[in-house]
């Protein structure tokens, strides 16, 4: 094995409406809205990111609004929860933050560790841990001051079809090194400080569908385009059917869909989101990539149009 990954890159989800996720990832979560592009396979829908104050790699979930998509089912075959991470003083802010905000959620442990779990408004579901690793975040937003801010992913859980072969492939393909197991859940880490810690269901489980409010793949980083291509090479030497690579712009990508049904995505770390924009203005406009400029007044057109903006209750 030549290559291990340090962790998640970033989170691709379905959702319906640009509006409802915005207020909730940008006004209840406080990330930053990072690009507001299309998807380049269907432009007349948004794929839109959001994460820390720059994007960085381990800190972005992407979304395609489809208004009118069917409602999906999480289960195998799909990343279950996505976690994020946010600084150790943290926890009871946000537990306050949810409260005010009349976000259910359940407080839950797993390997020693206290979760908030809660679901989006197309049921997407999340998680957030308090762990002093990861470079806390520069953004501050409505009622989330940067002190308290989500720094990144603190990693997932993967629902799979076949538990063994996904952790096989984890441990044997993408380098994570496996901890532990307890509760019905295997844990595996990377090298990395975000993105990091990644939990395996034991035993089989229901097969999920997709649609709104679930993810539809999880990207793994590689650090430069010279690893990615050692990547494609070590997916494929591993019996995987990996795409050719694949230009998204502010990352290249390859996919393949690992045994236990989840696509998996590994993605490079440059050029990053402000090849397009300067960082100050990151997210502020819609951004096309040169074959659909001469598209542009008609893309427009079919867009739903959204703000970001503050929450009344944090006015």
């Amino acid at each position: 094995m030549t290559n291990k990954t340090t962790g998640i890159h970033h989170v691709t989800a379905f959702v319906r409406n640009p509006q409802v996720t915005a207020d909730f990832y940008a006004g209840v979560l406080g990330l930053r809205l990072i690009k507001k592009t299309i998807n380049f396979d269907a432009p007349e829908v948004y794929h839109l990111y959001f994460g820390n104050e720059a994007g960085s790699p381990g800190t972005i979930i992407t979304f395609f609004p489809w208004e009118n998509s069917r409602k999906g089912k999480v289960g195998a075959g799909q990343v279950g929860y996505t976690t994020y991470v946010v600084p150790n003083d943290a926890f009871d802010f946000w537990k306050e933050r949810f409260t005010k905000l009349n976000v259910a959620f359940a407080q839950t442990s797993r390997f020693g560790e206290q979760y908030l779990q809660l679901e989006d408004p197309d049921g997407l579901k999340l998680e957030i841990v308090a762990r002093e690793s990861g470079a806390p975040s520069k953004w501050t937003f409505g009622g989330v001051p940067a002190e308290k801010a989500i720094k990144g992913f603190g990693g997932a859980i993967l629902y799979s079809a076949a538990p063994a072969a996904t952790a096989e492939t984890l441990v044997n393909v993408m380098g994570l090194e496996r901890i532990g197991e307890e509760g019905g859940y295997a844990r595996f880490q990377s090298s990395g400080d975000l993105g990091n810690v990644i939990d395996v269901n034991v035993e089989s489980m229901e097969l999920g569908h997709g649609g709104a409010g679930t993810v539809h793949h999880i990207a793994w980083r590689a650090k430069d385009d010279t690893e990615h291509a050692l990547w494609r090479s070590q997916v494929e030497g591993s019996g995987f059917l990996p795409t050719p690579i694949v230009d998204r712009q502010y990352f290249n990508a390859i996919y393949f869909r690992e045994t236990g049904g989840i696509l998996f995505e590994i993605a490079t770390d440059p050029p990053g989101f402000a090849r397009d924009e300067d960082v100050e203005h990151l997210g502020e406009k819609l951004m096309l990539p040169e074959w659909y400029e001469g598209r542009r007044k008609d893309i427009e057109q079919l867009l739903t149009p959204f703000d970001i903006r503050v929450l009344e209750e944090d006015k």
